[in-house]
């Protein structure tokens, strides 16, 4: 029996590029490495956005996206670390959208893109150039994928729903636009 096929380079191949920079920005916001503001930082930009306690966002955010980009890229745990990152990028395009589609324009262009692509790994699996393959899907059962997927829609909405109420109360009491 063969090792893999193009299918498994493939799957490979998404994993580590999204895992990466999924992992670079995580590192970034819980160690302030490659430019990150650390959680000092961080936690103040969460604050501002509206995602508060901002300390506790940024440490939420930051494993999820350097935990999740991690896991994703060594495949072990594919279903939990993809729906954890896409959960991540689900609070990040929430900031964006106000902004519309595009990055170039601030909006939520990137963070969908990464997400979606988390997910798509969390449903496909990691295939055969994995960890979870090597040990032989001890953590990638076909019942972790709706889990994984349903739990953490779950907490995504709890906390982008929290914040959005949060920002529409604040824009009420001061009587401006909530974003411009």
């Amino acid at each position: 029996m063969k090792c893999c096929d193009r299918r498994d380079l493939g799957l490979l191949l998404l994993r580590l590029g999204t895992g990466g920079v999924l992992a670079a920005h995580g590192a970034q916001k819980l160690l302030g490495w490659f430019g990150g503001g650390g959680l000092a930082g961080t936690g103040q930009a969460m604050e501002a956005m509206g995602y508060t306690p901002g300390r506790a966002s940024a440490v939420a955010a930051g494993l999820a996206e350097a935990g999740g980009g991690t896991l994703l890229a060594l495949g072990l745990a594919t279903p939990a670390a993809g729906a954890a990152a896409a959960g991540a990028m689900a609070g990040a395009a929430a900031v964006h959208t106000p902004n519309g589609f595009f990055a170039q324009a601030g909006g939520y262009e990137y963070a969908a893109s990464l997400g979606l692509t988390a997910a798509g790994l969390a449903v496909s699996g990691p295939g055969r150039l994995s960890l979870d393959h090597a040990l032989g899907h001890a953590v990638n059962r076909n019942w972790m994928v709706p889990a994984a997927l349903a739990a953490t829609a779950a907490a995504t909405t709890v906390v982008v729903g929290t914040r959005n109420r949060r920002l529409r109360k604040a824009a009420e009491g001061r009587q401006e636009p909530l974003f411009e």
